[in-house]
């Protein structure tokens, strides 16, 4: 039987999704410019489901979701934080009709490594995709100095020791030319490929993630580019680790 959605408080829906504050939100109400599914309401407080309620502020429909999932591809010199004093976020590529309260990264590729990055508000999806029993699987295109070897393709498979630490088995396999190869990993260690491919004896020069869980990269967007993902995409992402 399918898990009922939780109910939230109307003014915490609408100041999380639009510019307005709760107060802002209690002061429409009380002058009833606030209505839901067709009824004028005058509190607040009101309890609602932003899937299925409509809700109309001043005459004008609110376009509420429970969450948002956003396709990012990430160029280089971003970093993955909600906030920083000195580079670029993620955050700031994100267009003002996406733009919510809560964003934030659902896990973090270095500052020049390129590609997929999932934005969300929804704190328990990105916990469950990012768990580690959950082994939801990354996969990512990388450039070597140093041509892929079957020593290396063995390392990776029975699970490269970094530190006191060995990571969990993963797949390498050669591209087009000698010095290109795709990655799959299920965990998320720190600078995990880069170090797994030093361990071996390679520099990484370039690093990009196409896939995350069972929905790849969209071919359409360019570097710095989002949009956001259908419930059957963010399906794909969390059955692939099921």
């Amino acid at each position: 039987m399918p898990q009922k959605q939780k109910l939230e408080r109307l003014d915490k829906v609408i100041a999380a999704q639009t510019d307005l504050s709760r107060r802002d939100v209690q002061r429409l109400a009380g002058r009833g410019q606030i209505s839901v599914n067709g009824a004028s309401i005058k509190k607040a407080d009101l309890k609602i489901d932003p899937d299925t309620d409509v809700v109309m502020v001043s005459g004008r429909a609110l376009a509420l979701k429970r969450h948002v999932y956003i396709m990012l591809n990430k160029p280089r010199g971003v970093v993955c934080a909600t906030s920083d004093a000195a580079l670029p976020t993620v955050l700031d590529l994100v267009p003002d009709s996406l733009m919510r309260r809560g964003l934030f990264p659902a896990g973090r590729l270095d500052k020049d490594t390129e590609g997929f990055v999932l934005i969300t508000d929804d704190g328990a999806f990105a916990h469950r995709i990012l768990a580690p029993k959950s082994h939801v699987p990354k996969t990512y295109t990388v450039r070597l100095d140093a041509p892929v070897t079957p020593q290396m393709i063995e390392a990776f498979a029975f699970g490269v020791q970094l530190g006191g630490a060995v990571c969990m088995p993963a797949e390498l396999c050669a591209l087009d030319t000698p010095d290109t190869a795709r990655v799959v990993i299920r965990q998320g260690m720190y600078h995990q490929i880069k170090r797994m491919f030093a361990a071996c004896g390679a520099h990484v020069l370039a690093l990009r993630r196409d896939r995350i869980g069972g929905l790849s990269l969209d071919a359409a967007l360019g570097p710095g580019e989002c949009r956001e993902l259908s419930a059957a995409e963010v399906a794909q992402i969390a059955l692939a680790g099921a």
